[in-house]
């Protein structure tokens, strides 16, 4: 997992949209003061994945996700993972009683050709399809990093105070975590395929017996009995191929006569339908008066828009009326303002004085009340003393002093309680009151004071306004002029567009009319086009109405020719039918004595297929029957392979069902971890320490300044736990790709929060150029959390963390 892009809304200290950008670094530090929000930007890269963070401590808890005011927010990251290009969002909400949830989860991939320079809306809009959403995205997300979010925060994520989570988690602990980065769960699904192959194979072995059973009648007798059939058969299809040409002669001849009384009848039902529409009479004239009309009013147009044209000039010339206007209304509104301003500074001052007098009467207040809880406490004291002595007895130790009381001491009446209580609530409600009128007349002077501030700036204003034109009366006059000439330039452009309306209407009416000539035309043509055929005469085209009435005198006359026709062809059909019948009911009938199904409707090519395909039926059943022998065959080959293949899956399960295939595994990849992160560790410590593991693979440190003794790790320093820790996160990022069994997990970033600042001088510096030499082969991204000026000045890229009364900021920089 490699993040692009990170998107921040209300999230943590992070109130304002905040877009946080990686897709061009490799090495970076979040730098800034305590507090200023930088662990929050690891934060949300974990809980955009996983839905959770672990500075909260329960991975259920998400009411820390969103800012104390907000009642809504959201986190998105553009991430790449395996190759590919991912976007996942989280939306949060506060409900009615302050309860955190998330309101969505959304995971896409996306698009890995937009370039990751563009925002995070662009990115994340370039979706090629959704892969979860809601509780489904966690999952969804694990399956994609390879890690469960417990050990993605030890591989992936160090964050505070849990550096060492992997240095101290339990053998067994650790081995789930290697069991998942080595994909070494592949074994056990190995296991469970064998197992499964072994059931199916069986199951096979079980499905050919029975299916052997079922083929008992396919016999040599069976084989005899299919042959006879299809010779008989072949015989009936030479038989109606004989017969069914002259069959088809007839179907011909009665095809062609039906074909000949259809054209006829078409024909006649053309010649009838053929009608001269009404408009073509006068379209002639018509045509003539609005080409004369359009013509008129073209001219008249051009006339009108020559005088708006004018009269536009005219207007331009006398200037610009709205900076004019305003001129004018500043030289009024100055007069007002000035006014105002004098009245406001008089209410100011009024304001101040009468905030002073309410400051001073509620410092009275306050003295007053102070004074009476103090007489209340007091006159608590006495009743409580003068109960006491009531109950002292003589020679019984005192519970104040703890000595013999030699004489009950006698008390005066104590003042009364309920009145001094009273005068305690009478005074507080005194300074409540006082208070409210001090907030008053505060209010009332913030508002006087900005009235005036906000009655000068208006006055700043107008005076630069009329600088440009000192003289309010010569602006009256040619506001004046303008408006006369706006009105005439009104009724201008209304002639104007009145006469483009009447000259566009007149040529439209114009168009029309031509339309509907050709049209007349058109269909005059097309009329006789299909007439054609018929022996239809050449027309005038010139003369649409001569044309029509020529055409329509022709059609009456052809008509009735064409009626007589159709009738001889008629009576020709019906005798031509009754042959044709007669002898298609002959090979029904020879058909239907062979068995053969008779075809519904019985015409040549049916009884011709009905024939052929009884034909091949019977072929197909001997083809069965001898197939069906065959199969038998296949299938005592086939239980055999299969008892085989059973056999040979059981062994194989039974090899990789031994319990410690998967200790010793994780056994060897963890030794190959150890010493890669003791090589990082040594160098971490100037040569004093190394990892080593012990008979049951418990993580142990040689200590060379102690002899070479073995000490658990958790004897170690802050400081020296997390060299450890940091050598053996390297290592994993570093060594899991190669070790993994199925397809490699490749754990693309690591971030460090903190813990930089309990090592001395020396082993920083070792510890910033291992980061350096790690982040410099630029296949995984390398961010860190950190305090340290020396570490933090020698990172190319520092995203600064600030923090004001707004939330937190970030801004990045290079070097």
């Amino acid at each position: 997992m490699r993040p692009l892009r990170l998107h921040l809304e209300n999230f943590g200290s992070f109130r304002a949209p905040t877009s946080v950008d990686f897709h061009d670094v490799d090495y970076f530090v979040l730098v800034g003061p305590t507090g200023a929000g930088k662990s929050t930007v690891i934060d949300a890269i974990c809980f955009a994945l996983y839905g959770t963070v672990p500075r909260w401590g329960d991975e259920k808890k998400t009411g820390l996700a969103l800012a104390p005011s907000a009642t809504s927010g959201k986190v998105g990251l553009v991430f790449e993972s395996g190759g590919r290009r991912y976007g996942i969002v989280r939306s949060l909400v506060r409900g009615g009683r302050g309860t955190v949830t998330t309101r969505e989860a959304r995971l896409d991939e996306l698009d890995p050709a937009v370039d990751p320079a563009l925002g995070i809306t662009e990115l994340l809009g370039a979706v090629v399809r959704n892969l979860a959403e809601g509780e489904h995205v966690t999952a969804e997300t694990q399956r994609l990093t390879g890690l469960e979010y417990r050990y993605f925060t030890q591989c992936v994520i160090l964050p505070q105070g849990r550096f060492a989570d992997f240095l101290h988690a339990m053998p067994s602990k650790r081995q789930e975590l290697l069991i998942q980065l080595l994909d070494a769960e592949v074994f056990d699904a190995v296991k469970q395929r064998a197992a499964d192959e072994e059931k199916q194979a069986r199951a096979a072995v079980q499905a050919a017996e029975g299916q052997l059973a079922s083929l008992a009648d396919a016999d040599e007798a069976a084989e005899r009995a299919a042959g006879r059939r299809v010779e008989e058969l072949k015989d009936l299809a030479d038989r109606v191929h004989a017969q069914i040409g002259a069959l088809r002669g007839l179907d011909g001849r009665v095809t062609e006569l039906e074909i000949a009384l259809r054209e006829a009848r078409g024909a006649l039902e053309a010649l009838g339908a053929v009608a001269m529409p009404p408009y073509v009479p006068t379209l002639a004239d018509d045509l003539r008066a609005a080409a004369e009309e359009a013509g008129r009013l073209a001219g008249e147009a051009t006339r009108r828009e020559a005088e708006e044209l004018k009269a536009e000039e005219e207007l331009s010339a006398l200037g610009d009326k709205a900076a004019l206007t305003l001129a004018l209304r500043a030289h009024t509104e100055h007069g007002r303002l000035t006014s105002e301003i004098a009245t406001t500074r008089t209410g100011l001052d009024a304001a101040r004085a009468d905030e002073e007098r309410a400051r001073r009467e509620l410092d009275e207040a306050t003295a007053r009340r102070e004074q009476a809880e103090r007489d209340l406490q007091r006159t608590r004291d006495q009743h409580a003393a003068a109960d006491l002595a009531r109950r002292l007895e003589v020679g019984e130790p005192c519970p104040v002093c703890r000595h013999p009381v030699a004489e009950p001491p006698s008390h005066p009446a104590p003042a009364a309680f309920d009145q001094a209580e009273r005068h305690v609530a009478d005074c507080r409600a005194e300074e409540e009151r006082t208070r409210r009128r001090h907030r008053e007349t505060e209010t009332r002077l913030l508002k006087a004071e900005q009235s005036l501030s906000n009655l000068q700036a208006q006055l700043a204003v107008r005076e630069e306004q009329i600088q440009a034109h000192p003289d309010a009366a010569e602006l009256r006059r040619t506001l004046t002029a303008i408006e006369e000439a706006e009105h005439g330039l009104r009724q201008a452009r209304q002639a104007a567009r009145a006469a483009r309306t009447a000259a566009a209407d007149a040529e439209r009416h114009q168009t029309r009319l031509r339309q509907e000539a050709a049209r007349a035309l058109r269909e005059l043509d097309a009329v006789r086009d299909t007439l054609v055929p018929l022996g239809a005469p050449p027309l005038d085209r010139d003369d649409l109405h001569a044309a029509w009435t020529a055409l329509l005198t022709w059609c009456h006359g052809e008509r009735g020719r064409r009626r007589q026709a159709a009738d001889d062809l008629e009576r020709h059909l019906d005798g031509a039918r009754r042959e044709r019948d007669a002898a298609r009911d002959a090979l029904c009938a020879l058909l239907a004595d062979k068995g053969v199904p008779v075809p519904r409707p019985p015409d040549p090519d049916a009884i011709v297929r009905a024939a052929a395909t009884a034909c091949t039926r019977a072929e197909g059943d001997l083809e069965r029957v001898r197939d069906q022998r065959r199969r038998a065959e296949r299938l005592r080959e086939q239980i055999r392979v299969h008892r085989e293949e059973a056999e040979v899956a059981h062994e194989l399960a039974l090899r990789l069902r031994a319990n410690n295939f998967e200790s010793w595994l994780c056994g060897e990849a963890l030794e190959l971890l150890v010493a890669a992160a003791s090589q990082t560790l040594r160098e971490l410590s100037d040569g004093q320490f190394e990892l080593v593991l012990d008979a049951r693979n418990t993580i142990e440190v040689i200590d060379y300044a102690e002899g070479g003794m073995r000490r658990n790790v958790r004897t170690l320093s802050g400081g020296e736990t997390f060299q450890a820790s940091l050598a053996l996160a390297l290592a994993l990022s570093d060594q899991v790709a190669g070790l993994a069994a199925g397809a490699a997990r490749s754990l693309d970033s690591i971030f460090l929060d903190e813990g930089f600042g309990t090592l001395d001088p020396a082993t920083l510096d070792t510890v910033a150029t291992t980061l350096e030499r790690l982040s410099a082969a630029g296949d995984r991204m390398v961010g860190i959390v950190t305090h340290v000026p020396a570490l933090a000045e020698r990172v190319p890229v520092r995203y600064e963390i600030t923090r004001d009364s707004a939330g937190s900021h970030v801004e990045k920089k290079t070097t």
